[in-house]
């Protein structure tokens, strides 16, 4: 820092600002100071900056799946945010696994890590519920919990929107992908979702027909194309597919195009969550949007505020969601029957 100092003309204090951020320095004597950590190839000690500050500048983010889009657009968000705060990012896959879980609270206690974001699948398999103490922890998705603070979107009100919509299209025999009444492997993500369904179809006076919910595990393509499977063999009509992800969706419209089901002549389609592939399907689908950005910020924000003050009362945001109708769901739909 010293070597940096005389290169730039300037006190080692300035320079110890200009790599901490905490006083403001004026842009030109900025640029002196960094010119010179180039040319010197200097590298700030962060690890030992961030033990005077009891800190690592290292959180974590679990989520239960990181091959789906979902995941990876997720991860990208947050990761992209949490840079701009000075802050890196270390990932971990849960899956259903709570000693995955178990073993990055251990990481924040020890101080390895300042805090975490969790996604948990179901609280019945999350550390969440048994923990005798938390680190600084914020969770997002659906689980519902009070012990931490927490960042989702309105899942079953949103599920419900996406119904409404192909109802007023005309749909009354409609399919869900991605849930059903067993309760074994039901997800917080597709209990909710569900209901939403459900709500909607009852507010329509359309019974629920539990032959036309078919669910698969992992939620991926090849799940949701095995599902839609499932759901032909059946032999029961229905002329509407409510897949609860982008990626079960993408499963389901080649399911119904092997079997010559046209999307949406026949049956229409929508999808959750509006990652990139979902504008660029064909058809292009129909699906529950929200602002991953906005979502990353503030799980970020309650972290960073949690990491400051752990007395606080837990915290919750829901953020706003909104349909995007695209051509998966442009017509009124004859039906498929077997």
């Amino acid at each position: 820092m010293k070597d940096v100092a005389a290169l730039a003309g300037v006190s080692p204090k300035t320079v110890s600002n200009v790599v901490t951020g905490t006083v403001v320095v004026r842009e030109e004597t900025r640029a002196k100071v960094e010119a010179a950590m180039a040319e010197l190839d200097f590298v700030p000690n962060l690890s030992a900056r961030g033990l005077r500050k009891g800190r690592s500048g290292i959180i974590a983010v679990a989520l239960p799946d990181l091959a789906t889009a979902y995941s990876a657009e997720l991860v990208h968000r947050i990761v992209q945010a949490a840079h701009e705060r000075g802050l890196a990012v270390q990932i971990e896959e849960t899956a259903t696994e709570p000693e995955r879980e178990k073993e990055l609270l251990s990481r924040a206690r020890a101080h390895l890590v300042d805090g975490l974001i969790l996604n948990p699948v179901r609280l019945e398999d999350s550390v969440l519920k048994y923990a005798d103490r938390l680190p600084p922890v914020v969770v997002i998705g659906e689980v519902e919990q009070h012990r931490a603070d927490h960042v989702r979107i309105d899942s079953r009100l949103a599920a419900a929107d996406a119904t409404r919509h192909v109802l007023a299209r005309g749909a009354r025999r409609i399919a869900v992908i991605g849930a059903d009444g067993d309760a074994s492997i039901a997800t917080a993500t597709s209990r909710l979702r569900l209901d939403g369904v459900h709500d909607a179809l009852r507010e329509a006076g359309v019974p629920r027909d539990a032959g036309l919910e078919v669910n698969r595990l992992p939620w991926s393509m090849a799940s949701g194309a095995d599902a839609a499977r499932t759901l032909i063999s059946r032999g029961i009509g229905f002329d509407a597919v409510i897949a609860l992800t982008d990626s079960l969706a993408l499963g389901v419209l080649h399911a119904l195009h092997e079997h010559g089901i046209r999307v949406p002549d026949d049956v229409i389609v929508t999808g959750f969550d509006d990652v990139e592939f979902s504008d660029f399907t064909s058809p292009s689908l129909t699906t529950i949007a929200f602002d991953r950005r906005a979502f990353a910020e503030a799980a970020l924000g309650l972290l960073e505020s949690r990491m400051d003050d752990r007395t606080a009362a837990p915290r919750g945001l829901t953020l706003s969601h909104r349909l995007i109708e695209r051509a998966s769901t442009a017509a009124s739909p004859a039906g498929y029957r077997p």
